[in-house]
């Protein structure tokens, strides 16, 4: 089969995904730290420094970078290129609703075939949604105990979650989901790479990927 590269994803879409990638990563090292810290009290303000007060700052700094991202991929998904955004992944049309079930079949070995799409299949793009969601959720009880001073997250922070106890357990269980969300995202991504010559992962850095000549006019 012959295949024709095809440009993908816009440089601002690209750098949404790494800087949203890496900030996960440091937040979820720093924030395990940060609940179960393994070095002593006793080292706070002594000859060893200040490892929680460092680590915590280094987490904010994260966090912000994660903020950032989040409020760029809003953006894209109603200014950015026709894939990227929300009504190209989303199941609100037939032909999608189509694709989240054929894609679902494809990933439990139950048919051979598969939609080429340019842009992110709606299974994929269902799971984005409810990651972006979450991410909201997220930096809302973030700010909310970073700033126990400020009336605008204090006010916000304890209508959505409670006392910042309880915010605090939320903020610690959704960190989880992104961990699990980010291992799956990796075994699909490699596993459709195989699976399907489109070059999925070499599109993130690159912005192209490869679709079959007869899928020409796949938007």
């Amino acid at each position: 089969m012959n295949y024709e590269r095809r440009y993908a994803w816009s440089v601002l879409l690209r750098l949404y995904h790494w800087a949203f990638a890496l900030s996960i990563v440091v937040l979820v090292a720093t924030g395990l730290y940060i609940a179960h810290p393994w070095t002593t009290t006793y080292l706070e303000g002594s000859a060893g420094g200040f490892p929680m007060a460092n680590i915590r700052y280094v987490h904010f700094v994260a966090g912000f970078i994660f903020t950032s991202a989040v409020m760029v991929r809003l953006f894209l998904l109603i200014f950015g290129n026709r894939q990227e955004r929300f009504w190209n992944f989303t199941p609100i049309t037939i032909k999608n609703i189509k694709n989240l079930f054929s894609t679902m079949f494809f990933y439990m070995y139950l048919t051979d075939k598969h939609e080429h799409r340019l842009g992110h299949n709606v299974l994929a793009g269902c799971f984005y949604i409810i990651t972006l969601f979450l991410a909201i959720f997220q930096i809302i009880s973030g700010f909310y105990l970073l700033y126990p001073q400020s009336t605008f997250w204090q006010k916000w922070g304890f209508a959505i979650f409670g006392t910042q106890q309880e915010a605090r357990f939320c903020h610690h269980m959704f960190m989880w989901y992104f961990i699990l969300f980010a291992l799956i995202h990796i075994y699909i991504v490699v596993w459709n790479d195989i699976k399907s010559p489109e070059g999925l992962i070499s599109s993130i850095f690159n912005g192209h990927k490869f679709l079959p000549k007869a899928s020409s006019k796949i938007k």
